[in-house]
């Protein structure tokens, strides 16, 4: 008695909106009968349930809504995983000094374990990734001005890596070989000793030079 009681409290909207979420799950099919205000009542009830679980019961219940989930919202939620799964990822490296397990990142953003593994496995595809990447190059010009603007005030490493990105530097390939004499100049590893940089030399710093070039070469007869 006190059940049909009840029932008889619930207007009829809330009466159509309970059966439907009693369904298995729901199909556009079964928002025919909803006029537009209780559909957008639907959406909301859903929109506050589906924020309130998580874990798997999250995923059983996003299963259950799906085919009436917009592009819009399903991008969304892509979106919203991604970010979170990335953070914590990134916080975890931190505290553990290794990569974190999947069971980990689960317990720490209360993502299923199946949600993330799916994520992980199928992310480089997906659109929305591949929209992250463009946006990634569209802002590359910008750093690359960055780079501009150290190399021309002096920065010799902003400047070797502008020269290269533009495919402007026809220095040769490093080899193995360790210092290498390319025309008026030494090359030793990375530092580059030219005629003129030997003449602003001090007299100490030529001595110093040349007792390590003796050391180095005990064969080398003296002048």
């Amino acid at each position: 008695m006190s059940a049909k009681k009840s029932l008889q409290k619930l207007t009829k909207t809330e009466v159509k909106i309970n059966n439907i979420l009693s369904l298995k799950r729901i199909t556009p099919i079964d928002l025919e009968a909803l006029s537009e205000a209780e559909k957008d009542l639907l959406m909301e009830v859903l929109t506050k349930k589906f924020n309130e679980l998580k874990g798997t019961e999250r995923d059983s219940f996003y299963r259950k809504i799906e085919p009436i989930t917009s592009e819009v919202t399903k991008n969304q939620l892509w979106e919203s995983n991604h970010n979170r799964i990335t953070a914590i990822v990134s916080i975890l490296m931190q505290e553990l000094g290794r990569m974190p397990t999947v069971t980990e990142i689960s317990l720490k953003s209360e993502i299923s374990r199946q949600t993330i593994h799916k994520h992980f496995k199928e992310y480089a595809t997906n659109p929305n990734y591949l929209e992250h990447l463009e946006q990634f190059k569209f802002m590359s010009s910008k750093v690359l001005a960055k780079v501009f603007k150290l190399a021309v005030n002096g920065d010799m490493r902003a400047a070797k890596l502008y020269l290269n990105t533009m495919g402007l530097n026809n220095e040769p390939a490093p080899t193995n070989t360790l210092i290498q004499n390319q025309n008026n100049y030494i090359q030793i590893n990375g530092t580059v000793l030219s005629q003129e940089a030997i003449q602003r030399l001090s007299v100490e710093q030529l001595n110093t030079i040349e007792a390590i070039l003796k050391a180095a070469l005990p064969n080398q007869k003296p002048n």
